[in-house]
């Protein structure tokens, strides 16, 4: 059964580039005969030289990586990494192009994703979890300090991801005029689902720390799983959280970009990390985390009523 999934996800990547292929020679298309879509993704770029460039790296590449040639991928996600940067940095300076630089940015994503997915046999998910994100037990200190710990750990992660993140992504819509106009009626929302999702959030930290005897980073874990509190209903609400107030966040700025980039970070924690993590718990807690994972949905609540934390 695993087999057939893995084939599976292998066939979407390569139809991927094959759609990658098609959907790049009609877009050239389209700019040499619609002046709009030439000004709304390229702008005054040199049009020749491009044309060459992406025929030869791009084009070419993402029909190979089609038909399966791995070897087409290391010269097409370098150069759509390349491109990207530089569109994105010409749509920062002039303010034009910024549809442009949007596309390119979605096609490094899917390029890397896709690409990962038929070079290598399994994906390197491990590369992502060491150093402060490699899975360690805390060790045994005092309830005060696993809390002290966690809300320096929560402050620093809102900051980034919460913050500094959203504002980035707003700034360059805005710059390169993709922002839509802001509605009462998004930012209420979306200061409702700020206040919801941070209060799960620090609801789940702190059971994290109480009951758990840890913290949420991977590097200080919680000695006990935790079945209680929140716990009880969703197996990690705080994922559920991070991605409800980044969503909150996209909506309070109006920023559609933000939105994206919330739900992005949900594809990203179900399909490389959640796997990682819920292996290095089932061969922590065995049987009892294999029930609970049985008995508790990850994203859609369900409680469970079976041996709660003392």
């Amino acid at each position: 059964m695993l087999v057939k999934f893995h084939n599976l996800v292998r066939d979407l990547s390569r139809g991927y580039f094959a759609s990658q292929c098609v959907l790049a020679v009609v877009w050239w298309i389209l700019v040499f005969k619609v002046p709009d879509v030439r000004h709304a993704t390229l702008s005054a770029l040199p049009l020749t030289a491009i044309l060459f460039l992406d025929l030869a790296l791009f084009v070419l590449p993402s029909a190979l990586a089609a038909f399966g040639h791995k070897c087409a991928l290391i010269v097409l996600v370098p150069y759509t990494v390349a491109m990207t940067t530089f569109m994105v940095s010409y749509t920062c300076i002039t303010g034009e192009a910024g549809w442009g630089s949007l596309l390119m940015t979605l096609a490094t994503g899917f390029t890397i994703s896709c690409g990962a997915i038929l070079y290598f046999p399994r994906l390197p998910t491990h590369l992502l979890l060491r150093g402060p994100f490699a899975f360690h037990t805390a060790a045994r200190t005092s309830t005060s300090s696993y809390i002290l710990k966690t809300s320096g750990q929560t402050l620093f992660f809102w900051l980034v991801f919460l913050v500094v993140v959203p504002w980035a992504v707003a700034s360059f819509e805005a710059r390169a005029g993709l922002a839509l106009p802001r509605t009462l009626t998004a930012t209420s929302l979306g200061m409702l689902l700020l206040f919801l999702g941070t209060a799960l959030g620090l609801w789940s930290a702190f059971c994290m720390s109480i009951k758990g005897r840890g913290t949420p980073l991977p590097s200080q874990m919680p000695s006990r799983l935790v079945v209680s509190g929140p716990y009880a209903w969703l197996r990690n609400p705080m994922a559920v959280a991070g991605i409800a107030q980044g969503i909150a966040v996209g909506l309070i700025l109006g920023s559609w970009l933000v939105v994206l980039y919330a739900l992005s970070g949900a594809v990203f924690w179900h399909w490389l990390v959640r796997p990682d993590e819920e292996a290095d718990l089932r061969r922590r807690f065995g049987e009892e985390y294999v029930y609970y994972q049985k008995k508790v949905r990850c994203w859609i609540p369900k409680s469970i009523s079976r041996f709660q934390n003392e």
